[in-house]
């Protein structure tokens, strides 16, 4: 844990960030908000998956986003699957998602030109990278 906040803790030049995977399900305690680095959480897709016809998952879907804008945290659906599910977020004030909607999962050399088509080419220093943890790139 204290690992943790050393390597979250570099402010603007920070290179790392840490999400609160599955918020909301399992052991993703409300604690864990006070006591890790995070910059983003989140939405389940267990949430994610009805959440145009259970106002229950709607409802914690909101609370979920209203509480990383208090907290100044980013954000992210997973599972989102279809047009509609993003549009609702997006109405919620979830603007970052994952899922089919967007990719099925994909080998390296498909996922590299895949995310080209969106960022461009890689930077400089993105190539640089030499973490032994990362492997170098």
């Amino acid at each position: 844990m204290e690992g943790m906040k050393r390597i979250g803790s570099g402010g603007e030049h920070r290179v790392i960030g840490f999400a609160l995977d599955d918020f909301g399900t399992g052991y993703s305690s409300l604690s864990y908000l006070k006591r890790l680095p995070l910059n983003q959480l989140k939405i389940a897709k267990d949430f994610v998956r009805d959440i145009l016809f259970d106002p229950d998952d709607a409802a914690i879907a909101k609370i979920v986003v209203d509480l990383t804008e208090s907290m100044s945290l980013d954000v992210i659906a997973e599972g989102v699957e279809t047009e509609a599910q993003r549009a609702f977020l997006a109405g919620l004030g979830c603007h970052n998602y994952q899922g089919y909607l967007f990719s099925r999962p994909l080998p390296i050399d498909e996922f590299e030109a895949f995310a080209y088509r969106f960022s461009g080419p890689p930077t400089p220093d993105l190539l640089q990278c030499s973490s032994p943890e990362l492997g170098a790139h």
